[in-house]
């Protein structure tokens, strides 16, 4: 029966692609609909524990967001910007990448794109460059992230294994940045300069093309003390973390484990920030980033709940199809989990469903590890969020989805970036793991 049951799984996430955003995660819950009651699949875990920690960040993320943290960050990121402005494609990357490495979710990076799109007009810069390699970024970021629900599972997962929590930041972290530096490289040169691309002067002979300026922040109060209070918790989960790891051992046999601190750490930073900032906490619920956090939450639901009760009920298969050809060719756990990423439009519902059955198919764990980045691939179907937003914000008309879907600006980049990610993975893994 595994034929008829993966086309269910396959039909169900692409009603859920074509739904978009939250309706993933509805799509994920009728695929098991007619998986359990239709085909007697017993239902695999409802991945609560990656839920969980999603809800709580997020949580913390839209309080700083009320009391005015993002805008101050965004104001912080557009003088960067500003102040060198013929290499904002290599800062735009990194500035997304640095808002969803503290923040564990890309869509930080909704604050920054209009900032980026502006700057390159300014500059004569083509702004599909710094979009799609910014957008991209932000994205691949969530595998470095101390406090991403994706890090903090595999980390989970891998540390009876040998591998730290620690250990894993200490490869992701410089292997991402590294591979989005040198990818950035490379964008710097893709599509025509921009006085020369035919869409952006018919846009600008309309006067479809408008020059905004500079952006206006008011700055709250309490915008700084809300991003210092939220990086305080930061710090206090990676040293938390660090410090119940079986290869550090400062805390032997700790009351509070790793997923329930995370929660507990950033609900409490929610609440500081409330109280110290005077935030009105009914404006939270109205947020973006609480929005896009509780989607996140239902998609993970769904689609990882799929995953995990497809894989769960054939794993004896998928062991004898796959088993051997995963020990012979490693990187081929990557190639699975960009494609399954592309699916699955998350990085923690991919980890989740993906990962565990890896392992025990034999994978090693430092192959787990340099692949990780391959849970990235979010970029290769033109319907994600912050994809569509950059077209959206580019007037130029330079950043833009061809006629074939796929030839879009963001494939190459992104390709390129998860790619190199995963070289640099094995490289750091045989070095520090």
């Amino acid at each position: 029966m595994i034929v008829p049951e993966l086309i269910i799984v396959l039909l169900a996430i692409y009603l859920g692609a074509r739904l978009g955003g939250i309706g993933i995660g509805f799509a994920g819950g009728a695929g098991m609909l007619i998986l359990t009651l239709g085909f007697g699949v017993k239902p695999g875990a409802i991945p609560f524990d990656v839920i969980e920690i999603i809800m709580a960040v997020i949580a913390a993320i839209a309080a700083m967001q009320v009391a005015g943290g993002m805008d101050y960050l965004v104001g912080l990121a557009e003088k960067l910007l500003r102040r060198h402005p013929r290499y904002i494609t290599f800062l735009a990357p990194l500035v997304t990448w640095f808002m969803t490495l503290l923040a564990g979710t890309g869509h930080t990076a909704f604050s920054t794109l209009p900032v980026i799109a502006e700057v390159a007009k300014e500059q004569g810069v083509r702004p599909s460059r710094p979009l799609s390699i910014a957008v991209v970024a932000s994205q691949i970021a969530i595998t470095a992230s101390p406090i991403s629900a994706a890090v903090v599972f595999l980390a989970g997962i891998l540390e009876p294994k040998g591998i730290s929590y620690l250990a894993l930041l200490a490869v992701s972290i410089p292997s991402t940045l590294l591979a989005i530096f040198f990818a950035a490289l490379v964008t710097n040169f893709l599509g025509k300069e921009l006085k020369d691309d035919a869409v952006y002067q018919a846009r600008l002979a309309n006067g479809e093309v408008v020059l905004r300026g500079t952006s206006v922040f008011n700055e709250q109060p309490g915008a700084k003390r809300a991003v210092l209070l939220f990086l305080a918790g930061i710090i206090a989960v990676v040293l938390y973390a660090t410090a119940i790891s079986d290869t550090v051992g400062l805390i032997a046999h700790p009351v509070l484990p790793r997923n329930e601190a995370i929660v507990i750490f950033m609900l409490t930073v929610a609440t500081l920030i409330c109280l110290s900032c005077k935030v009105d906490t009914a404006k939270i619920l109205s947020a973006s980033t609480f929005k896009s956090g509780m989607s996140a939450c239902v998609c993970v639901m769904g689609v990882a709940w799929l995953g995990d009760t497809f894989v769960k009920a054939h794993i004896g298969e998928i062991q004898q199809f796959a088993g051997e050809l995963l020990v012979d060719f490693p990187w081929m756990l990557a190639v699975i989990l960009f494609f399954a990423s592309t699916l699955l439009y998350s990085q923690a519902a991919t980890t989740k469903a993906l990962m565990p059955a890896a392992l025990l198919l034999g994978v090693s764990p430092i192959t787990a590890v340099a692949s990780f980045a391959a849970v990235s691939a979010l970029f290769v179907l033109p319907t994600y969020p912050t994809l569509l937003a950059a077209v959206e914000m580019d007037d130029t008309g330079s950043t833009r989805i061809g006629k074939f879907v796929f030839n879009h600006s963001f494939i190459i980049p992104g390709t390129l970036a998860i790619a190199l990610s995963v070289a640099f993975g094995f490289l750091f893994g045989h070095l520090f793991l």
